[in-house]
């Protein structure tokens, strides 16, 4: 019992004394203030320096047609009818659309596209504003200089060739070909990466589109153009194959409403030769030509019956999209000078806070460190 009284006051001696952690910052103050002092300095520098962000959002919830009547069109098979669902389409699933958003030629539409900018008189792509009007900050030359010298020295040794995108060669074969892109418009587009992001709420059903940029009008312009695209890229994912069946129809009804009035203008011609001169041949041709014109005609009758379908299941396949948020042009910049301000101010007390209190307790953990290794050997 004798030995634990003995160690309660060592033990004590070990924990954290608040009153003693407070004395020795009030006495560091000077190292403190010091410290946020150049913090402020800096944090002054990065609040002047920043470029404003501007954030839009837009909601909209996809309404496409269910084909609920599936069951219904198989039973109706069964027993015989028909009830026009052989035109179908593939569903496109809504955790697809971020990556229409994230593919290079949804980014270069929207590259390529012209907005207002405030420099600019008139609305230009963001390739000739990076190039023409988007000068660097004073904080990016800084940057420039001292973390990305390295970079620097090494470019001017390798020396500034100006970059064209390799040409493909022609081999005359149409159909796919491979994207090439510059080495500005990759940079462009993997910066618009970062600006449109596009989130899918799989439980609740509508998406979100976010966009963000240096400027009011052009964030908006480029939000719009991008809420405008992808529901284009949408519809025509879905409706690429019931349009393509349409087509083929159409140019089959064309045939065959064409071959239809042939035959009928030949069966007029053939039937008013037959009234003035009633022979036996003139009466056969007038039955074989009246009998190529109704199959011609009952063709062309069904064929009107399935492009009217195919017309109908375009519509039907044709997304509608309910905007719920609309997007707007916004007011007030998402990052505040003040806010960095005060950021900046906090790291350096909190730097200021730890090199005092490393001075304070440094020594004291080197001596318990080194007290505790020869412990053993006594």
């Amino acid at each position: 019992m004798q030995e634990n009284y003995n160690n309660a006051p060592y033990e004590e001696e070990e924990g954290l004394d608040i009153l003693e952690l407070v004395k020795g910052l009030w006495d560091g103050r000077k190292t403190i203030l010091i410290c946020m002092a150049v913090f402020v300095v800096l944090g002054l520098i990065a609040a002047l320096t920043q470029k404003p962000v501007y954030n839009v959002n837009a909601v909209m919830v996809p309404q496409i047609n269910s084909r609920s009547n599936s069951s219904l069109s198989s039973l109706a098979s069964l027993a015989g009818f028909d009830l026009g669902s052989s035109t179908t389409a593939t569903d496109l699933s809504p955790v697809v659309y971020p990556q229409i958003v994230n593919s290079v030629p949804f980014r270069l539409e929207l590259i390529n596209t012209p907005y207002h900018y405030a420099k600019a008189d008139t609305a230009v792509t963001m390739l000739t504003y990076a190039k023409e009007y988007n000068k660097p900050s004073v904080m990016s030359y800084i940057l420039k200089y001292t973390v990305g010298l390295p970079g620097v020295i090494m470019g001017a040794i390798r020396g500034n060739k100006k970059e064209e995108a390799p040409a493909l060669p022609s081999s005359g074969e149409e159909g796919m070909k491979p994207l090439v892109l510059t080495k500005d418009e990759a940079r462009m587009v993997a910066a618009v990466g970062q600006k449109v992001n596009l989130s899918v709420d799989r439980k609740e059903g509508y998406l979100t589109l976010s966009v963000s940029g240096s400027e009011p009008i052009q964030t908006a312009e480029l939000g719009t153009k991008a809420l405008s695209l992808l529901q284009e890229e949408i519809t025509r994912f879905r409706t690429d194959k019931v349009k393509n069946e349409l087509a083929y129809i159409q140019a089959r009804y064309d045939e065959v409403k064409k071959e239809a009035e042939s035959l009928q203008g030949t069966l007029a011609v053939v039937t008013d030769r037959s009234q003035n001169m009633p022979t036996t041949r003139s009466r056969i041709e007038q039955e074989r030509i009246q009998s190529k014109y109704s199959i011609a005609n009952a063709v062309y009758m069904e064929m009107a019956k399935q492009l009217e379908q195919a017309k109908m299941q375009v519509k039907k396949e044709t997304p509608v999209f309910a905007v719920v948020q609309p997007i707007m042009v916004p007011r007030q910049p998402s990052n505040s000078r003040a806010k960095t301000l005060v950021i900046w101010v906090f790291l350096g007390a909190v730097l200021g806070c730890g090199i005092v209190l490393g001075k304070q307790y440094l020594p004291k953990l080197k001596e318990m460190l080194a007290s505790k290794e020869e412990t053993p050997e006594n």
